[in-house]
């Protein structure tokens, strides 16, 4: 369930369905990199900004997925590189961690201020999910044109998601990304020589070993336990106010489903949590889909949306 989305063919955008490269400025020392999707006369549609999680990229099929099902249905939609991903490691000097929520916020304030976008909805996969549920808690109402948020399989509590991603059954996931990670640093050390001690990097052999060495400082926390206790979206779940959408998996390899009985997200009415069986990591793939195509978050997200368009 976790892989075989992945694979399966998605096709080209739709005709009209055109891309535009934007670099939204965080800082003047921090870019990122974004596909925009744009409806004629963008101010008058919805917005839906799609972050992706762990390594993934704007690229990744359930970003281009759920931006051509946003933009079918008549809204803008955005797809955005996390800091580092998607060939965007030119502009930052940073590394990307769970904690940098901001990113999406300085985002949303200048698509409402300078596109006149007033109706935007934030949704995020895995690490990006994380940060969608940290965002909204952070804002609580203070940016009304931010009206929802929805998040799929979010590692809400990243010391617990860490600890199951290093366990032997999970051991192709850990691999593919520590070794992805590791890449990349190598990567930024070649931009910005000097920055990192490389010297310990090839002797890592744990995600939790790499955040100890390198994210956690890197985004000033004092370690690795620091970094995951201060960037969990559980702490801000009770500060949520705004209409929010949690689809997670009881089968998730490596998001266990016990975080999802924190009573901060069960006492809250403005999160709803779908819950399903079955469907791996951000998988969710139905065999038998008709209407629909086979990818049921997705789908799930939109009908979700459509129903907060309509009750306002």
């Amino acid at each position: 369930m976790t892989l075989i989305p992945r694979w399966w063919p998605r096709g080209s955008f739709p005709p009209g369905m055109f891309a535009q490269d934007r670099i939204f400025q965080v800082t003047p020392e921090i870019g990122l990199l974004t596909k925009c999707h744009w409806q004629p006369s963008p101010a008058k549609h919805p917005t839906v900004l799609i972050v992706h999680g762990l390594e993934g990229c704007i690229e990744s099929h359930y970003m281009r997925g759920l931006a051509q099902k946003a933009w079918q249905a008549g809204w803008n939609s955005i797809r955005i590189n996390q800091r580092n991903c998607g060939g965007s490691e030119h502009l930052t000097p940073t590394l990307y961690h769970n904690g940098l929520s901001q990113d999406y916020h300085s985002i949303i304030r200048e698509i409402t201020e300078q596109d006149g976008c007033h109706e935007v909805w934030l949704v995020g996969y895995s690490m990006g999910g994380n940060l969608t549920l940290k965002l909204a808690g952070e804002l609580g109402s203070s940016l009304p044109s931010l009206r929802g948020v929805a998040a799929v399989c979010p590692n809400i509590q990243p010391a617990a998601c860490v600890c199951a991603l290093q366990r032997p059954s999970n051991w192709i996931y850990h691999q593919y990304f520590l070794k992805s990670l590791k890449a990349k640093l190598h990567k930024k050390a070649q931009l910005y020589p000097g920055q990192w001690d490389l010297s310990r990097l090839s002797s890592i052999q744990t995600m939790w070993e790499f955040d100890e060495v390198y994210t956690a400082p890197d985004g000033g926390y004092r370690n690795a336990a620091d970094y995951y206790d201060k960037t969990a979206a559980r702490n801000k779940l009770s500060a949520i106010t705004i209409p929010t959408l949690i689809i997670t998996a009881q089968d998730d390899p490596f998001i266990p489903y016990d975080m999802f009985a924190d009573p901060a997200l069960q006492s809250n009415p403005c999160i709803r949590l779908l819950a399903t069986a079955h469907g791996g990591h951000c998988g969710f793939f139905q065999q038998r889909h008709l209407p629909e195509d086979p990818f049921w978050a997705e789908n799930r997200i939109i009908d979700w949306i459509q129903s907060q368009l309509l009750s306002s």
